[in-house]
């Protein structure tokens, strides 16, 4: 697939990484060009462009920011009318034990509503930088799982495509508002890693008999 990641930091590097390793086609851009640029040239073939028009021929847009600087970076890169834009953001708190939205909507949806034209799906964000930068394989047949929510059906099994593509485990997880229980889920698993003491070598995932 042809995949744009925005945003350079933890997230966002771990994605180019995953991404240019399973043979995708990755271009990165970030707010800050440097950091864009420095890690586009640690990967053959992976390129740093510019925000402006940098959706333009991507089939997946993989929002890798913080959640309040997503809707301005979503609408910075244009081109968003039926573009897949897999959401990874968590309405965090500043001290991150805590969410700024619940009940009654989601990050994504507020999202969704900012950038109606584009097909929002919930994705990869109950999973650490650090689980995502080191694979699915936990070992002892262990896979980590990504949850995925959207009221598209098409970019639902794009998104779900592109994860087991990166070898994750993949759980439909239903429509957009379902992102209500998918944040909570990644604040328990934020408390459990840093709160708790657990580390970063975790992540939730969901079990069935045969």
């Amino acid at each position: 697939m042809k995949t744009l990641v925005i945003g350079a930091g933890n997230m966002g590097s771990a994605f180019v990484k995953q991404l240019h390793a399973a043979g995708h086609d990755v271009s990165v851009t970030a707010r800050q060009a440097d950091k864009a640029a420095a890690l586009a040239a640690q990967y053959p073939g992976v390129q740093a462009v510019a925000p402006a028009g940098a959706a333009a021929g991507a089939d997946v847009v993989i929002l890798a920011t913080g959640y309040a600087d997503a809707v301005a970076a979503l609408q910075g890169v244009g081109g968003l009318a039926g573009k897949v834009v897999v959401d990874i953001t968590n309405p965090l708190t500043a001290d991150y034990m805590g969410l700024t939205l619940g009940h009654s909507t989601s990050a994504s949806e507020e999202i969704a509503r900012a950038v109606p034209e584009a097909l929002v799906v919930k994705a990869f964000n109950t999973l650490f930088a650090q689980v995502l930068a080191g694979g699915a394989d936990f070992g002892n047949g262990q896979t980590a799982s990504v949850f995925v929510a959207s009221d598209s059906t098409t970019a639902k099994a794009t998104v779900t495509a592109l994860a087991q593509s990166l070898g994750f485990a993949t759980v439909d997880a239903g429509g957009l508002k379902n992102a209500r229980y998918l944040e909570p889920l990644a604040g328990l698993n934020i408390y459990l890693g840093y709160g708790a003491g657990l580390g970063t070598a975790i992540a939730p995932t969901w079990i069935h008999k045969a």
